[in-house]
């Protein structure tokens, strides 16, 4: 008989290239709608160059698209880890990328203390920030997402107070943009190019963010944190019954202030890879959405790190097929349409699928509890 983790892991794998076909096919349905042939798009949004400039190019823009996503997908993850659903990760995210990049330019410091103290002052601020719906929810009941929601309209309007006044930096003749002042070169932290050398490719035109590798042992940190410490055995106690935790002797409400955060610091790192990787300033046109965008990379990843990091992959893929769609005359919304619909599609195959393996847990248990009986019998006749 196949075992019971095996089962629930096809059971998923199977939910999701389900879920993926059919908002395929959903999508098509979008892409005739629109006047445009389904094969066309996905041969459009495949196409990734002719040359191996062109190739390069395309999977470090997947990759720099990807990191961010990831890191927000973590943040995100953590709070449903607790049952928070932590949407201020927005806020979170723009606040301390605002701080860090302001203090990083301040002074000038060996590159790795540099780095170091500017991930250290954004972990802080987005934690700090994250406390806020925390302490409201377990002192006052207030519940996290009306709160989170909140203070997301407040940090955007800070973060352009702040980059408008008291933190703008000289703006050169002619710059359309406002922004902090620029990071000194031993803020700027070293792309992976090499990656692409070591094949023998050229490397990227816009580099591939070093970032990537901090992406990388944060999910293995979390991974660790949340699945085998003490710390993630009592979040996820709390999150699914606080009643039964704090019987257990697991304190529930500094478990909640605990997880959110915990989210908040990891949220405040999503904006670092953009301003240490490639424009080394926050600008009134920084990168907007991607604490939104983490919910559904969450949500299509499981609440997984390895699952999170194959659905920011594919968002940032389908980012990068915005701009061929577009020259094949198709409109660029539909890639809205198709990512809106995976994590419909997804949501609703993890539904399935979990229902699918608790009713085989509930027979499988139901046949070990008929051959229990029999098994005495015989042990008493022996």
């Amino acid at each position: 008989m196949m075992p019971a983790g095996l089962q629930r892991t096809l059971l998923t794998l199977a939910g999701a290239a389900v879920a993926v076909l059919l908002a395929v096919a959903v999508s098509s349905v979008a892409i005739l709608a629109a006047g445009a042939s389904p094969v066309t798009a996905l041969e459009a949004m495949f196409d990734f160059g002719d040359t191996q400039n062109q190739v390069v190019n395309a999977i470090a823009f997947i990759l720099n698209r990807a990191v961010p996503l990831f890191i927000a997908g973590l943040a995100v993850a953590i709070g449903f880890r607790m049952n928070l659903f932590n949407i201020g990760v927005e806020g979170q995210y723009r606040l301390a990328a605002i701080v860090a990049a302001f203090v990083g330019s301040q002074f000038v410091l060996p590159a790795p203390i540099q780095l170091t103290v500017i991930v250290v002052v954004a972990m802080l601020v987005g934690g700090l920030y994250a406390l806020i719906p925390a302490v409201l929810k377990v002192t006052r009941g207030v519940n996290e997402v009306i709160a989170t929601i909140m203070l997301n309209y407040i940090a955007t309007n800070i973060a352009a107070f702040l980059v408008r006044g008291p933190f703008t930096g000289e703006r050169a003749a002619g710059q359309l943009t406002i922004s902090t002042p620029e990071l000194p070169e031993s803020a700027w932290f070293p792309n992976l190019n090499f990656l692409f050398e070591m094949f023998g490719l050229p490397a990227p035109r816009s580099g591939l963010w070093g970032f990537l590798a901090v992406a990388v042992l944060l999910g293995v940190v979390v991974w660790v944190v949340l699945e085998r410490t003490r710390f993630g055995f009592e979040v996820k106690a709390s999150g699914l019954s606080a009643s039964a935790a704090l019987a257990s002797g697991v304190n529930p409400k500094r478990m909640v202030i605990s997880a959110m955060v915990l989210s908040g610091a990891v949220a405040g790192l999503i904006g670092l890879p953009e301003i240490l990787g490639r424009t080394h300033s926050y600008g009134s046109n920084f990168t907007a959405g991607l604490g939104f965008l983490g919910i559904a990379v969450a949500l299509l990843g499981r609440n997984k790190p390895v699952g999170i990091a194959v659905a920011a992959l594919l968002f940032g893929f389908l980012d990068r097929a915005a701009a061929p769609l577009q020259f094949a005359d198709i409109p660029p919304s539909v890639v809205a349409i198709i990512q809106g619909t995976i994590v419909l599609m997804v949501v609703i195959a993890n539904e399935i699928t979990n229902r699918m393996s608790l009713r085989h847990e509930e027979r499988r248990a139901a046949r070990q509890l008929a051959a229990t009986p029999s098994q005495a019998k015989t042990e008493v006749a022996a």
